[in-house]
């Protein structure tokens, strides 16, 4: 495709086979049949059917699913049926808070049908923007949407607002003059684009693209083309579901070898291996997960963070680089008054009360009050509050409109006093705007803004010190650095400056003929824009979030890395970003310009020093976050335009904010409904509790797992009949773990979690402590509960009531040593038992229900057990205090040898 903004108008019109009058019907509808319309194809929904589909594909609901099928097949009913109604919950959980998350996220989006104003037979006809054509001759104005890009032939002032796809939070201000071939899509002043907003004045211009060949047309197909990667934690479970998979196969056919080789009975040893596999797959752990899950969703909404995906609440805590946009994110997104500069000296609005001010700084409050009479900007709602003013205009008259009212000053009162007479709008061929304003009887006063070094040019006298100074060369040179010391600043900058004519003058000669009250033309204005004062300069920026700066050293501390990637120019990138407290160098900005000069294997060094991109396109960030995953980095992506949105979606973690581009919404994985950044950090935060709970919850009931695993093989070694059987390990895994491992989802999580590095992507989800507390004290724990079992049993006790007394064993004990699972980093009497009062309820209830199906007639039945007497629970207790003994010695030798900090009571 040509690139038609470094082409003149006459060849984009030849080129287009089109005029300045645009098509005729025929032609266009010629057109729109071979190229078709101008819409942009949505990538399709996903079904509510599709989202409940999306829950099966865990390893460990197919694992569930097999060991169900066959205890069906085996007339296994019982276990069959709890198994089979593990998966049905752990699915309905899943589909409904997903369900949920993309039902919140389409009432956000608002579907409006767009206009557009084109020229069709030379005449303005009003059409459906779907319908346009390249070729067509579009009628821009304030307020419009452009329909499809551009090649501007007229402007008059126009100014767009690019931000949704450059990310440049300053209008654009057009004009028609060729620019030159290389040139970044900010910079292309003579092209409008698909989807942005006209702010100010009119033009017209030449479509050169619809549909899918726009700018907007080709990120949707970097969006379409680019994979969503799978996070951590399903890598993480997966991977733990093949191994469980693999190791539960591997035991079932060794005892059922080892079965057959004793003489037992085909159908008794296949049964047994299926008790083993039963015993070995944790049943509570999907539906634990996806609790954990759920409840971080539901705390991470609460911090006003919409999480679309169930398993990316978890990813966030294993982000370790945040890259982030300028604009709206660490910035406000909005443009303020940073400062008045008069002479050399620099005022602060807050300063400039007209009560309060000294004698010095009134000339920087008479530079804001050109400012505001120099102004279009307009308030919508005037009667309200000052905080409540809705301002229309361009950012930088609003910004300056608002900071004469927060100054004290009034427009109307001073319009007035000075009635404005006459106006010559901005416009980006000659960079200034001029009202003229009628002062008393005699006298007119002449107001101007604009271009610093235009207006420095065209002025003989400045203030300085208090005073009124002759502007000689020299003068001048001193007011020029001070300008380009605050442009490097990353700061955009304006002049203002004033002139006093009598009214006699400005009626005879050669303003005879002028009337000022009409007159649009620059060059009637350039008679009178000479010999003026200049007043001084007022600095503007799209102001830092209050909290921006703490929450990049929050995320440093957390051991997670920021990076800028803005659309900006490279000073304001690096102003910001020194601002934030990065430590800026030469060697750590990039240009997208230098980026297109770099590799994909010199990226990969690159981006492991560059903390700020400047002036990138939308290919540039998707670029950047590939290179960063390839280093093994786990990227969170924050943005709210629609340059964002493929590398949102190729992101890890794709953070939108609320007020963005609803396709970059839905290409995030997380929505900031409150655009505030704190957010991500609380978020984060949150991330790694959820990790650190599904830990938590792993050992426990992995633990116990096997546990029962150990206590069944044993059994089949020793010759003896089954330590426990298949419907009490079920009922031990479901309803005596069950609550409790939901309450440990509870856990607030230790007080220093964001002062932790971030779990890496490739370290296992069972880490060695971990193991030990599972494996290593799990042996001795249930080579102990065997020997118990193998002696009472030779004792001729009742095999059931032997039974019993392991059941109540183990249950009891997982329901003891949960309280030292709640932190690892903490001793069991350092973790104030009060601080989950889920785990208190959830295990008292459950040791209810322990009771109940040990003493209960109909439990009885259902479960093979008999009554226990004191002797048996004094065994049971003993047994289960043991284990909690070692449990803590685990903890203590891993605090010691990792010198982990405790951070006082849970």
């Amino acid at each position: 495709m040509q690139n038609f903004h470094a082409q003149t108008i006459e060849y984009t019109l030849k080129e287009l086979k089109t005029s300045k009058i645009g098509l005729n019907k025929i032609e266009a509808e010629n057109r729109l049949k071979i190229i078709g319309p101008n819409v942009i194809e949505e990538e399709k929904k996903q079904s509510r059917l599709a989202i409940f589909l999306e829950q099966f594909k865990s390893p460990l609901i197919v694992i569930l699913l097999i060991a169900g099928a066959i205890s069906l097949l085996l007339r296994d009913f019982v276990d069959g049926g709890v198994i089979f109604g593990t998966v049905l919950l752990n699915t309905l959980i899943g589909f409904f808070q997903e369900n949920k998350a993309n039902q919140a996220l389409a009432k956000l989006k608002k579907i409006i049908e767009h206009k557009a104003i084109i020229l069709r037979d030379g005449h303005e006809v009003e059409v459906d923007s779907g319908v346009v054509v390249p070729g067509d001759i579009i009628i821009l104005k304030s307020g419009n949407r452009v329909p499809a890009d551009a090649r501007l032939v007229e402007a008059i002032n126009l100014q767009a607002d690019e931000a949704a796809l450059t990310g440049e939070s300053i209008p654009s201000s057009k004009s028609t003059a060729k620019i030159l071939e290389g040139a970044p899509l900010a910079d292309r002043e003579n092209m409008v684009y698909a989807g942005t907003i006209v702010v100010a004045g009119e033009g017209r211009g030449v479509i050169t693209a619809t549909g899918g060949n726009t700018e907007i047309g080709k990120i949707a197909k970097m969006v379409e083309a680019t994979e969503e990667e799978k996070t951590p934690l399903q890598l993480k479970l997966s991977g733990l579901s093949k191994y469980i998979g693999i190791l539960v196969t591997i035991i079932c056919f060794l005892v059922f070898l080892i079965g057959i080789f004793q003489g037992r009975k085909f159908l008794e040893m296949f049964t047994t291996s299926i008790a083993i596999a039963v015993a070995s797959i944790p049943e509570g752990l999907a539906v634990a997960v996806t609790v954990i899950l759920v409840i971080g969703m539901q705390k991470i909404l609460k911090e006003k963070a919409l999480t679309r995906r169930l398993v990316s609440a978890e990813t966030l805590g294993s982000t370790t680089v945040i890259c982030t946009d300028k604009t709206g994110t660490l910035t406000l997104g909005k443009m303020h008054v940073h400062q008045i500069i008069v002479g050399d000296k620099e005022f602060n609005i807050k300063h400039l009360a007209p009560e309060m001010i000294k004698e010095e700084a009134k000339h920087a409050l008479f530079a804001l009050q050109i400012g505001a009479l120099c102004n279009d900007a307009i308030i919508e709602n005037p009667k309200d509050a000052l905080l409540d003013w809705r301002l229309i205009g361009t950012p930088t008259e609003t910004a300056l409109l608002s900071a004469a009212y927060q100054s004290g000053l009034d427009k109307g009162k001073l319009l007035q006093a000075e009635p404005k007479i006459g106006e010559l709008p901005f416009a980006s061929e000659y960079k200034y705007m001029v009202t003229l304003h009628g002062r008393n009887r005699d006298e007119y006063v002449l107001y101007e803004k604009g271009a610093p070094e235009l207006l420095i040019d065209k002025s003989v006298k400045y203030y300085s010190e208090g005073k009124l100074k002759s502007l000689t060369g020299a003068e001048k040179k001193k007011l020029i650095k001070i300008y380009e010391s605050l442009t490097s600043q990353g700061l955009r900058v304006i002049g203002v400056a004033f002139k006093e004519a009598k009214k006699k003058e400005l009626a005879d000669g050669e303003f005879k003929k002028i009337d000022w009250n009409s007159s649009k033309n620059h060059k009637d204005w350039e008679l009178i824009d000479n010999n003026l004062i200049f007043v001084g300069f007022i600095s503007l920026k799209d102001p830092l979030r209050e909290e921006a700066a703490e929450t990049i050293k929050i995320c440093r501390e957390a051991g997670i890395r920021p990076v800028i990637i803005t659309g900006d120019h490279q000073l304001t990138a690096r102003a910001i970003g020194m601002e934030v407290g990065l430590k800026i160098k030469n060697d750590n900005i990039i240009t997208g310009e230098e980026l297109d000069k770099v590799n994909d294997d010199k990226l990969r060094e690159a981006v492991k020093r560059v903390d700020i991109y400047a002036r990138v396109s939308p290919h540039h960030k998707l670029r950047i976050v590939k290179a960063l995953q390839a280093n093994g980095e786990v990227v969170a992506m924050t943005g709210d335009g629609i340059n964002d949105t493929p590398a949102l979606k190729a992101a890890d973690i794709g953070v939108a904010l609320g007020t963005g581009a609803d396709v970059a919404k839905e290409s995030s994985d997380l929505v900031l409904l409150d655009c505030d950044f704190r957010t991500i950090v609380s978020a984060v935060k949150e991330g790694r509790i959820i990790f650190s709970n599904i830990r938590k919850v792993l050992t426990y009931l992995i633990s116990d797992s096997f546990t029962e695993v150990i206590l069944i093989v044993g059994s089949i070694m020793f010759g003896s009949p089954l330590a426990i059987l298949p419907a009490q390990i079920l009922w031990i895994n479901i309803v005596n773990d069950g609550l409790p491992n939901f309450a440990l989802a509870m856990e607030r999580g230790e007080k220093g979690i964001m002062k932790d590095k971030p779990i890496s992507k490739h370290e296992p989800i069972i880490n060695r402590e971990m193991k030990i507390i599972i494996f290593a004290v799990g042996i001795i724990r249930d080579l102990f509960a065997l020997s118990i079992f193998i002696y009472l049993w030779k004792s001729f006790f009742v095999i059931a009531h032997v039974q019993t007394i392991i059941f109540a064993l183990i249950g009891l004990d997982s329901l003891l040593y949960i309280f030292a699972l709640r932190s690892f980093c903490r001793p069991v009497w350092r973790i104030n038992p009060f601080g989950n009062l889920y785990v208190v309820g959830a295990v008292l209830f459950s040791f209810l229900l322990l009771i109940a199906a040990i003493y209960l007639k109909p439990m009885q039945m259902i479960l093979s057990t008999v009554a226990l007497n004191f002797h048996d629970w004094l065994i049971v207790v003993s047994f289960a205090f043991i284990n909690l003994i070692m449990v803590e010695m685990v903890k203590i030798y891993y605090n010691t040898k990792e010198k982990r900090i405790k951070f006082g009571k849970a």
